[in-house]
């Protein structure tokens, strides 16, 4: 009898609380993945055991690096709280909750991840009675392509005028590439590079430099590459000059071609109004006056005699009546 007894009253305490169906209980995704600049989104939900009937303070913590290190952010609101979420709600930071802890959602924000943000990160939930807390780990790996930082020739001391110069290169990736030197005819310089690691993304690599050699630094890993040539090439401003001589070719050629045009235009002016015989004579035009009392006509043959005398001489006849 006193086994039913207790049997009756967890199942109605199991009934009425839920607290053998409802224990604590976080999610969060093993690995997260993204490319530098991307926005990442670390999610994280959890599920306690007073869930329902629970009306304290909810505080959310986030952890980097250690799981007992100094929190980077926190924030808190009452489960119970018809409000806003108070300090939870910053959306303008590098850094800020994605969700409402109050609906058991935890998830993290960051903004244009940067190579700095990779590595372990702690969703922490704390309840109000006793600090009741939990957390778990989540990675975060932000990638990055082949980038070339530098391409330099190292500075020797004054002391080391005769020391062989070497030709520096920096890359920046992750995961973290591979330097290769090429020549000009773009073969592979083998056992002439001396590499260090400068830090987890970043790696340099030096070689013997000659003068007047063409040398290029190639970087890459599986998500590309990236390749500069030392010395540096002047493509661009040979493109430049070479554009710039060939619109002041077109430009000069516009400009003599319009002149050629006026002047022919104004030459052709020229011939249309002057003679077309410039070394013809004026023509001379005669004319006989006969004063004459009486109406008879003057001799024919005279005039026709003058109008044979010389060629292209008119003679004109003018009779005066009294």
């Amino acid at each position: 009898m006193w086994l039913k007894t207790q049997s009756f009253f967890l199942i109605l305490s199991v009934i009425v609380t839920g607290s053998l169906s409802t224990t604590w209980d976080m999610v969060v995704p093993p690995v997260v993945t993204v490319s530098r600049g991307e926005d990442a989104f670390l999610d994280c939900s959890f599920t306690h055991p007073r869930q329902q009937r629970y009306s304290g303070e909810i505080t959310v913590k986030w952890l980097a690096g250690e799981p007992k290190a100094s929190p980077f952010f926190i924030c808190s609101v009452r489960n119970n709280s018809m409000d806003g979420l108070g300090n939870c709600s910053a959306s303008g930071l590098k850094r800020s909750l994605a969700g409402d802890p109050r609906r058991g959602e935890l998830s993290l924000l960051i903004r244009k991840t940067q190579l700095m943000d990779n590595g372990r990160y702690f969703c922490r939930v704390e309840l109000e009675v006793q600090r009741e807390g939990y957390q778990k780990e989540t990675q975060l790996h932000v990638t990055a392509e082949p980038q070339i930082l530098s391409l330099s020739l190292a500075e020797t001391s004054p002391d080391s005028n005769s020391a062989p110069r070497r030709l520096q290169c920096e890359v920046e990736g992750h995961p973290l590439p591979k330097i290769v030197w090429l020549s000009a005819s773009r073969k592979q310089i083998e056992n002439r590079g001396e590499s260090s690691s400068s830090s987890l993304y970043r790696l340099m690599s030096s070689v013997l430099y000659l003068e007047e050699e063409v040398l290029t630094c190639r970087a890459e890993s599986e998500l590309g590459y990236a390749e500069r040539t030392y010395p540096p090439s002047d493509t661009l401003m040979i493109t430049l000059v070479v554009c710039g001589l060939l619109l002041l070719l077109l430009l000069s050629a516009g400009v003599i071609i319009y002149h050629l045009r006026n002047r022919v235009k104004n030459h052709g002016q020229r011939a249309c109004d002057s003679p077309a015989d410039s070394n013809a004579e004026d023509k001379l035009v005669y004319s006989a006056i006969t004063l004459s009392t009486s109406t008879s006509s003057p001799p024919a043959d005279v005039i026709g005699s003058r109008q044979h005398e010389e060629t292209g001489v008119v003679y004109a006849v003018v009779n005066i009546r009294s």
